[in-house]
């Protein structure tokens, strides 16, 4: 693969995709719906996480929860990786047969942890070949063992009641045009309050949060099969080359291809 370059394979695991890149990129910080599970295979990344500052190197695990805000700079040049990206559901399926009580979630943003590292990439590869279900049903399995924990039970544990509103305001209608004085109506704040402590809390602007939440909700369209053009006025979107830009600028591959991958599965 040449720089910048993202790779959708097609999936033989329902509810997962497999993604192979290789960027000198930086990544602003944004979400996604799914679980991420990966290896890093050349050069280095640091990056923001739910946990702080991290940084990875060759060979080790690299995860993110959904609705984590994240981003993503390169050390020293061009980074290779390989990801999993799964399905809230399949993970909450595979994880009742775990010893793990109750909500699932990634217990490490970065891993020096080789086993784990060597089963996914085995996965991977199951995944992207076809192999039988039993070997990739029981490695999934292996892999969410090693990698996961009981998640904390509290949606959005820690936000002020005033900056819930708010996000609330947003999640429930990503594509609408909500102002910073509706924000500030929703929380009980002023303006520059909401905008403060609206930061604070996502480590996002209202406005980057909005665009991440119309740019998840674009993917959700495209996996549904719904034409470009239409996908970027539902989302919100000023037309569909705007949308097509934020969305390769976020997750590094277009609209277009990201659908077509989708439609594969």
């Amino acid at each position: 693969m040449s720089a910048n370059q993202f790779v959708m394979h097609r999936s033989a695991l329902a509810g997962v995709q497999a993604v192979a890149a290789r960027s000198a990129r930086t990544f602003a910080r944004h979400t996604h719906e799914q679980f991420g599970i990966g290896v890093m295979r050349q050069g280095g990344q640091v990056s923001h996480s739910g946990r702080g500052q991290v940084e990875a190197g060759p060979g080790q695990v690299i995860t993110v929860n959904p609705g984590e805000v994240h981003d993503g700079a390169p050390i020293g040049g061009e980074r290779a990786w390989q990801m999993l990206y799964l399905d809230p559901a399949v993970v909450a399926d595979a994880a009742e047969a775990l010893p793990i009580p109750g909500p699932f979630e990634f217990e490490h943003p970065v891993m020096d942890a080789p086993a784990l590292a060597a089963d996914l990439s085995v996965l991977y590869a199951l995944a992207i070949d076809g192999a039988g279900p039993l070997a990739r049903d029981s490695l999934l399995l292996r892999v969410l063992a090693r990698a996961g924990r009981q998640a904390a039970r509290a949606p959005r544990p820690g936000l002020p009641a005033a900056i819930r509103h708010a996000l609330g305001l947003i999640d429930d209608a990503p594509a609408a045009a909500l102002s910073l004085a509706d924000l500030a109506h929703a929380s009980g704040l002023s303006r520059f309050q909401v905008l403060r402590a609206f930061h604070r809390a996502t480590g996002m602007t209202p406005h980057a949060y909005q665009v991440q939440r119309r740019l998840l909700l674009a993917r959700r369209l495209l996996r549904q099969g719904m034409a470009l053009a239409d996908t970027a006025a539902a989302a919100g979107f000023a037309d569909q080359s705007h949308m097509t830009r934020l969305f390769a600028r976020a997750y590094g591959v277009s609209p277009g291809r990201y659908a077509r991958a989708a439609a594969a599965r």
